[in-house]
């Protein structure tokens, strides 16, 4: 790495430190060139990959202001072109071709929502020709993907936010709020959870009876991924697959990494082990249906060390509840999306003597001895911890954080700002944890990873 890139990242390592109340650093403020759009003007924008996410993703953005028009799509399969039409009118226009949308010039802002094999490609693609740029998480397919990425947004001069989504909601900021207040006293612990039990939940999705390499362009997808024969379930249920996805870690890990970073103000851990198995969902499918990751983060000025413990279980028969639980030494948050539950509780500063205490085995003189000395040093009033207490938060039922995070973008766009929520450094941070979970699940190794420098560490 050349000095002038180690001191850019180090400007923005400072910067990304400093939270503001409802977002992360703007760490390019520095670009002049942003243009404003006019407060009359639609902001016209496309979606590129128009599977479930894809139509998700272009509902919220319409929801999340009237200033969002949606003016075109692009996807590689003639039946989703057909659905767009039918669902959001017969004027989008529609093309197997994402290169067509990059080359209007009446179009400001695109949506990736492809298989993750394809984010660095299209974002960058798209960067360089001039589009503001949303794209789904995580923001690569490799971890040496990521700089490269935050090179071309960095020169382009354009707002890039990353989708997920969750950090956008009420419960997110609560949390955040509370923490940043010290209400849990020393974070030392967090542990996350997303875990399913159906088969569209572990990626089953339906294959449509006309898929053919007539209906759909097999090799566009395949990409740079290895060239196989056709295979609609690959095309379909292209998270199964390491080719295309990021298996669970990349899917629902993002998240829960993304969440804690928001939360905590951490850059990321600088150690990483997983365990796993493909334990239920023998379909042909090569990455695990159960993951457990264990990350280590380290100290810093706005946090202590803590370690963070994520699970994904596909077979999952029990009880499921999906939440994080952020623990410190005078309580813990745990929430989910829509609510919240602060405990409180906090140590007496006398430890206290007797019961299952060593204490019991000391002759009585001595039990007289350790009994005057401690009331020596301990006053009735350390001896009482203060009353444990709970504060419940709901976040309103308007609330609506898939909205708000397109909202965020959208508003970014219309003040020429660069303080999205979820920038390409802030996702990136998220994104490498989660692709060194699979790598130290698939070599079977600690993965050692450098927050600061946002690169991994010599053996």
């Amino acid at each position: 790495m050349n000095p002038n890139r180690r001191n850019f990242l180090r400007n923005v390592t400072a910067a990304s430190a400093l939270l503001a109340t409802e977002s992360i650093a703007k760490p390019f403020n520095i670009i002049k060139d942003l243009k404003k759009i006019s407060p009359n003007d639609k902001i016209r924008f496309a979606t590129i990959g128009m599977g479930i996410q894809g139509h998700s993703d272009t509902k919220a953005a319409l929801r999340s202001t009237p200033d969002a028009e949606f003016v075109a799509a692009a996807d590689l399969y003639d039946g989703r072109l057909t659905r767009v039409k039918e669902v959001f009118g017969k004027d989008v226009f529609t093309t197997r071709d994402y290169r067509q949308i990059l080359e209007r010039k009446d179009i400001d802002a695109v949506l990736i929502v492809t298989p993750d094999h394809w984010h660095d490609h299209i974002t960058k693609a798209s960067l360089q020709a001039g589009k503001h740029v949303y794209c789904e998480k995580p923001m690569v397919h490799h971890i040496n993907e990521g700089h490269s990425v935050i090179d071309a947004w960095k020169k382009s001069g354009k707002i890039m936010q990353v989708g997920s989504q969750r950090i956008s909601s009420a419960s997110f900021k609560e949390a955040k709020r509370l923490f940043q207040a010290g209400e849990i006293g020393d974070i030392n612990y967090v542990e996350s959870n997303n875990d399913r039990f159906n088969s569209i939940g572990a990626w089953n999705y339906s294959v449509p009876t006309d898929a053919s390499l007539t209906t759909l362009d097999w090799d566009t997808f395949l990409g740079d991924a290895p060239k196989v024969p056709f295979d609609a379930k690959r095309f379909f249920r292209w998270r199964n697959y390491r080719d295309y996805g990021t298996g669970v870690a990349g899917d629902l890990f993002v998240h829960l990494i993304t969440g804690v970073h928001f939360v905590t103000g951490s850059m990321g851990p600088e150690r990483i082990l997983s365990s796993g198995e493909l334990s239920y969902w023998k379909d042909g499918r090569d990455v695990p249906d159960v993951l457990v990751s264990i990350l280590d983060y380290p100290k810093t000025d706005i946090h202590s060390n803590f370690q963070m413990v994520l699970r994904v279980n596909f077979a999952n028969a029990g009880a499921i509840a999906n939440n994080t639980r952020l623990i410190g030494t005078e309580g813990q948050i745990e929430f989910t999306e829509n609510n919240l539950i602060l405990t409180k509780k906090k140590l007496p500063k006398a430890p206290g003597f007797g019961g299952y205490d060593s204490y019991n085995t000391f002759a009585e003189s001595e039990q007289k001895e350790f009994k005057k000395q401690y009331d020596a040093q301990y006053p009735d009033d350390t001896r009482k911890a203060e009353p444990a207490k709970e504060v419940k938060f709901e976040a309103p039922k308007a609330d609506d954080a898939h909205a708000n995070h397109f909202r965020d973008f959208f508003d970014n766009i219309k003040k020429g700002s660069l303080g999205v929520v979820e920038d390409p450094i802030f996702a990136f941070r998220a994104a490498a944890p989660v692709l060194a979970c699979n790598e130290s699940y698939f070599s079977q190794k600690i993965i050692k990873w450098d927050p600061v420098e946002m690169k991994l560490k010599k053996k």
